[in-house]
């Protein structure tokens, strides 16, 4: 089958969007369909205010159409709200082919905790948006909740899976500093409250690989700690393979892709126990989690890298990829 996949999240984006996409696009065409991702990469773009890391499509909406109509794919994608996924929404709608959405990130909270915006107007936007979709596909049941509870009640479920191949248990000495060491990786942006990691009192030494809008002045605000900058999926494992615990501050994501690779990595997880956190680990002994995320970080310490791994072995890409096959809506043959 022919897929078209429209997403605004793309390389040089390093995030849970684009690895997920990545990974799927990857799973389907080992199944045997064509996919094609239409990207900011193909456009002309300009810098997400507030987030110059994110470029935004500049009036995509004539190339949109035209890599549509010649790619004419059987099921259509849109992955993203922005403006290539408005862009592909609205030739959708005028050319009556149905099309699945997707929530990835609380995008809500995310604009109010960056700019102000009350949750209710984004939410508006949001039902706006996703409302003439055959399905929303979303990572998680608690997600899926959400959704229904602000009025998108189209949602499906569609989880996440784990390079297991990449990530795997193994001793590095990537991270030269002392024992223990607390491990963040992501964004460094507001909503990931990576603050509330940096300020814990820990014993041993604390690191963060990624960048972000938040990395300057965290930076200048807690020099003790080490970053690193977005790293490739092989020296994010041996990262990983060298930290003790990893911590997981955010109050805000949907799934959290790190805390599957942390896991499969032979990594505890601490975190708050809220949606991302509770979704991925359940009622798994591999992490802690607690509202006083210092404990949480210190009772992870007692957590075996066997029984890490163990929990992440239970997610699969291919598993993940054919669940969003399954809720696509593809024109009849």
């Amino acid at each position: 089958m022919k897929i078209m996949i429209v997403t605004d999240a793309w390389e040089p984006q390093v995030n849970g969007v684009v690895r997920t996409l990545t990974a799927t696009r990857r799973e389907l065409q080992a199944l045997g369909h064509a996919v094609d991702l239409m990207t900011p990469l193909e456009c002309k773009t300009l810098p997400c205010p507030t987030y110059p890391e994110i470029r935004l499509s500049i009036l995509p909406g004539r190339h949109v159409r035209r890599r549509i109509e010649a790619f004419a794919p059987r099921a259509l994608h849109i992955a993203t709200e922005g403006p290539l996924g408005l862009a592909a929404r609205a030739w959708a709608l005028r050319n009556k082919m149905p099309f699945t959405t997707a929530y990835h990130t609380r995008f809500p909270e995310y604009v109010q905790a960056r700019c102000g915006v009350p949750l209710a107007w984004t939410y508006r936007f949001l039902r706006w948006f996703h409302g003439p979709a055959q399905a929303v596909m979303a990572p998680t049941p608690v997600v899926l909740n959400d959704l229904k509870t602000h009025g998108i009640t189209n949602g499906v479920l569609w989880t996440r899976g784990v390079d297991l191949d990449v990530f795997f248990p193994r001793r590095e000495n990537t991270l030269d500093t002392e024992h223990p060491i607390f491990l963040y990786v992501g964004r460094v942006a507001v909503e990931k409250n990576v603050e509330a990691f940096l300020a814990l009192d820990l014993p041993g030494s604390k690191w963060v690989a990624g960048v972000g809008p938040a990395l300057a002045d965290l930076k200048a605000r807690y020099p003790d700690a080490r970053y690193l900058g977005v790293l490739k999926q092989p020296e994010l494992a041996r990262v990983y393979a060298s930290a003790d615990v990893f911590v997981f501050p955010s109050r805000t994501d949907t799934f959290g892709l790190v805390l599957l690779e942390a896991l499969a990595s032979g990594l505890p997880v601490a975190a708050y126990p809220v949606t991302g956190p509770i979704d991925v680990l359940g009622d798994s002994p591999a992490g802690a989690l607690n509202d006083d995320l210092r404990q949480a970080c210190l009772d992870a310490l007692r957590i075996s890298r066997a029984t890490a791994r163990a929990h992440a072995e239970r997610f699969s890409w291919r598993t993940a990829s054919e669940q969003f096959l399954a809720h696509l809506h593809p024109l009849s043959a």
